[in-house]
């Protein structure tokens, strides 16, 4: 590729809402450009990087004898109807109509269509298990899009779904295709750390994120020191801890109480004790209407995540109302731990961890004083709802947690039969009757990929391109103003291109040599071809690395044994 004719060229300035490096660089670099937020054009050199990143996948992912194949962009809304996701998805599912007042989905995910494809077929035992899958684009309706390339409205995802016939035979797929992704990502230079994450509205009962550590990332994990436990907050664990197990339980009671006593640190401040001895409630709503009450130790927070799967909300949780409040007959601020109607109590495995807990009944002027659960109380439903924080004891009982930030590139779910049960998709097994395919689903952002791997790979000058996704191996620059160096150039761009070496040539007339450095250091290849009139007369070309301060020269006639070792 000439340099003259590539379009667009680089800028030295980005787009101020750019709010993170690979934004920045890859605008500047002539990668990528937005259209609408959330939607991007791949300019020549960025879509040489996405293919790239998408041959890498693909030769890794056929190397496990999965089979790639194309599903249809629109889905037809009746499969999603099928399993209830119009519902628990309905936030950023787009739909259309066609002229025939067919209503179809725009794929975000694929689960039914590959579902539905599968069943359509017949399938045997004898031809399990096997592994489908594909690149396509997909659409989100995201409230925000934000971070360039890294939340986005509409990419291309490569999208993989398993089919076994057990669960047993399932988990062998889903540890081939975790060594996968772990050799996929190491292979773009992406050190990766395995969290265990929510499966939100893809469903299933467990699923793993494969997260690159960095600032700029949306996923907040918590681990241990020494990586042996790795969750991502939605679902991270804890040791809960007995607060004060040496007290004697107390007779409950009813206290006074000032008026002004109405938040946890009005309750530390009057009865100089820390919040862990006081009950707290934190009320929510269903999509369907159901008013769900956490009930808490003080000092922790309620993980919406963690208490929805408790009350199995399919749709998510929101936090209530003033008005949902009032129908419980109470206000902000004097919810009850028990005895509210018309709701479901919830409690935190926290409440069993303390003796004489403070509150739980308060009114204007009073509040009640050792309260126990069990004895005085209980809730409903039992279960860890607590946001892990750093700082406590990991479920080992011994390491304490740390928070970790990063961007998640990829993620591997278990899907049982989840969807074959919805669906009715089935095979006829060895004795002749029909069961339900176990499933896993596994995927990939190619987009976010790419931006993850700017956002590791870059310095003060530009980018920096690993040699297996670079859009070219080589940046060939000549420097300006003498016709027989321009002809040693064109010469060299000749006999590079027949050893089958991918390269970017700058053929530039009337450009500094200083513009051409720049923007070569901007754009970001792994090596830099120099010829200028010293190496002209020395037959030789003038080589930098582009992480490398110094240079060396290599003669012409050594240069094809060159390019066979370095590139």
């Amino acid at each position: 590729m000439r340099y003259s004719t590539l379009f667009p060229k680089t800028l030295r300035d980005s787009p101020s809402e750019a709010n993170n490096i690979s934004t920045k660089l890859l605008y500047q670099a002539g990668f990528i450009r937005e259209s609408t937020a959330g939607r991007y054009y791949f300019l020549p050199l960025g879509l040489r990087v996405h293919h790239k990143i998408i041959q890498l996948m693909r030769e890794e992912m056929n190397r496990t004898g999965a089979q790639e194949m194309v599903t249809p962009i629109l889905h037809p809304l009746e499969l999603w109807q099928e399993t209830n996701r119009t519902n628990s998805a309905g936030f950023e599912l787009m739909q259309v109509k066609d002229r025939r007042s067919a209503k179809f989905a725009l794929g975000g995910t694929a689960e039914e269509m590959f579902v539905d494809l599968v069943r359509r077929n017949p399938v045997s035992y004898r031809d399990m298990p096997f592994n489908l899958y594909q690149f396509s684009p997909k659409f989100r309706d995201e409230m925000r899009a934000r971070g360039g390339l890294l939340r986005v409205r509409e990419f291309t995802m490569k999208d993989a779904y398993s089919f076994d016939r057990t669960e047993e035979d399932f988990k062998v797929e889903y540890l081939k295709m975790w060594n996968t992704y772990k050799k996929i990502f190491d292979r773009l230079g992406l050190p990766t750390v395995v969290v265990e994450s929510d499966n939100g509205y893809i469903g299933g009962e467990y699923c793993h994120e494969f997260v690159v550590e960095s600032e700029v990332g949306e996923s907040r994990f918590l681990m241990t020191p020494d990586g042996s436990y790795a969750a991502h907050e939605d679902v991270a664990k804890f040791t809960h801890e007995m607060v004060n197990p040496d007290d004697k339980v107390e007779d409950f009671k009813i206290i006074d109480q000032p008026k002004w006593v109405q938040t946890m640190e009005h309750n530390e401040k009057h009865y100089k004790l820390p919040a862990k001895r006081f009950l707290k409630n934190v009320v929510y709503k269903t999509t369907d209407g159901r008013i769900i009450i956490g009930t808490i130790r003080g000092d922790l927070e309620v993980n919406p995540t963690k208490l929805a799967h408790a009350v199995n909300a399919v749709g998510g949780l929101e936090p209530a109302t003033d008005e949902d409040l009032a129908k419980l007959g109470t206000k902000s601020g004097y919810v009850h731990c028990w005895g509210h109607k018309g709701c479901t109590y919830v409690g935190d495995l926290s409440l069993k961890t303390v003796r004489n807990f403070i509150g739980g009944q308060k009114e204007d002027l009073t509040d009640s004083f050792n309260v126990n659960y069990g004895r005085d109380f209980t809730c409903e439903v039992e279960a860890d709802i607590a946001m892990a924080q750093p700082g406590m004891l990991a479920p080992n009982g011994k390491d304490c947690l740390v928070e970790k930030r990063g961007i998640e590139v990829g993620n591997i779910f278990q899907l049982g039969y989840h969807y074959s049960k919805l669906m009715d998709a089935n095979f006829v097994d060895e004795d002749g009757t029909r069961k339900l395919f176990y499933m896993g689903c596994y995927g990939i952002g190619v987009g976010r990929t790419l931006a993850t791997i700017v956002e590791k790979f870059n310095d003060d000058k530009g980018l920096i391109w690993p040699r297996e996704v670079a859009p070219f191996q080589v940046h060939l620059v000549v420097l300006p103003g003498d016709p027989a160096v321009k002809e040693a150039a064109n010469a060299l761009y000749k006999t590079l291109l027949e050893q089958d070496i991918e390269v970017l040539y700058d053929d530039r007339d009337g450009v500094s040599a200083g513009v051409k450095f720049a923007d070569a250091d901007l754009i970001g290849l792994p090596w830099r071809f120099l010829i200028g009139k010293k190496t002209v007369a020395s037959e030789s070309v003038e080589i930098k690395a582009r992480t490398a301060k110094e240079t060396e020269l290599v003669k012409l006639t050594d240069l094809s044994a060159w390019c066979a070792k370095n590139i």
